[in-house]
């Protein structure tokens, strides 16, 4: 079988434009830099139009190095605005209080960004909520301000729909203090954990009911049914097999998961598992080393991994079973089929 061109994800090119002015703000032209990347006026214009999850970042490290700001995420994420977001961030806009569109900028992230590695959760309890960023680890030069910027942008945008600075009371974040550690207590004004079981920020009750003065219930209430039928229109189609590539991306990191985790996450009993899957003329085990491969060629492809924290990613116990697996699939090691890709560029 043909290895299909697996995309580790992508999102709206709206969120360029953040960056686009920090590096403004930093004192230098980003024009060139983003014209080097395909993204001219032109291209940042056209509707629903995304960016490659490995290309953004190449792009984020690319607009660090010429800043010379290693903090550039963070102020990004205070430049940014929900309407970057495309229709889920204008529909967050009309939200009635910050619980709300907090609840419609996780509901609908689908509509303007996905990735193979997870996707964002708003976890609520009696006292407030944390917003959560799922994990991109290992860390590196190329992602940490992936994670600064999605944090206090945030901060930021629930912030201007209340007309107010918002109370963060804390944030986590899961790689160790950078070097630029002390920006973080500018940005948030709060508790900053690093070396964190997760990447979130957590917002008390009342922070949550602080209301949106330009709330109108209709528009909500209109934007949220295009947002629902936008939703509904880009899951319908998907089969079971897709449905279960979508969930196996973040469920591989470290460990290998079997057929009864997955079934758990479809609400299915096993047994139906394995039935509908015959029915689609695969098994589970097929599907799990179809995913493996196609994403260990896309890792190496489109990312500065090293193969050992592929090997990670993917699930594998260590970095020589998987370059023993990639042998096996591509009749090439990791390390010659990286060659072969950059000389083809």
């Amino acid at each position: 079988m043909k290895p299909q061109r697996v995309r580790l994800g992508d999102l709206s090119v709206g969120f360029v434009h953040s960056l686009d002015d920090a590096v403004r703000q930093l004192g230098q032209d980003p024009q060139p830099l983003l014209e080097s990347y395909g993204l001219d006026p032109a291209r940042l214009a056209e509707p629903r139009a995304r960016l490659s999850i490995p290309r953004y970042m190449r792009l984020g490290h690319a607009a660090i190095q010429l800043t010379g700001e290693p903090g550039l995420g963070l102020l990004m994420g205070r430049l940014s605005r929900l309407s970057q977001a495309g229709l889920a961030g204008v529909t967050a806009a009309q939200a009635p209080t910050v619980r709300e569109a907090a609840r419609a900028l996780i509901r609908f992230e689908p509509l303007y960004a996905s990735n193979y590695r997870g996707q964002s959760s708003l976890h609520e309890d009696a006292q407030g909520a944390w917003l959560r960023f799922y994990s991109i680890s290992p860390y590196n030069a190329y992602n940490r301000f992936v994670i600064d910027s999605v944090l206090a942008g945030w901060a930021q945008q629930l912030g201007n729909l209340a007309n107010q600075r918002l109370s963060v009371e804390k944030i986590q974040i899961e790689f160790p203090a950078p070097s630029y550690s002390a920006q973080y207590s500018e940005r948030f004004d709060c508790p900053v954990e690093f070396a964190a079981e997760h990447n979130q920020l957590r917002l008390h009750q009342a922070v949550l009911n602080l209301r949106n003065p330009e709330h109108c219930p209709s528009t909500w209430r209109q934007l949220l049914e295009l947002c629902e039928r936008e939703l509904e229109q880009l899951t319908r189609t998907r089969s079971l097999r897709e449905r279960i590539t979508q969930l196996l991306g973040p469920l591989l990191h470290g460990r290998e998961p079997d057929l009864q985790e997955v079934a758990a996450r479809l609400q299915l009993p096993s047994w139906t598992l394995r039935r509908k899957l015959a029915e689609e003329g695969t098994q589970f085990r097929a599907i799990l080393n179809e995913t493996r491969r196609d994403l260990a060629m896309a890792y190496i492809r489109d990312t500065e991994l090293a193969f050992g924290e592929i090997a990670y990613l993917l699930g594998f116990a260590s970095a020589e079973a998987f370059q023993r697996a990639f042998k096996r699939w591509n009749r090439q090691t990791p390390g010659e089929f990286r060659r072969a890709q950059r000389q083809a560029e």
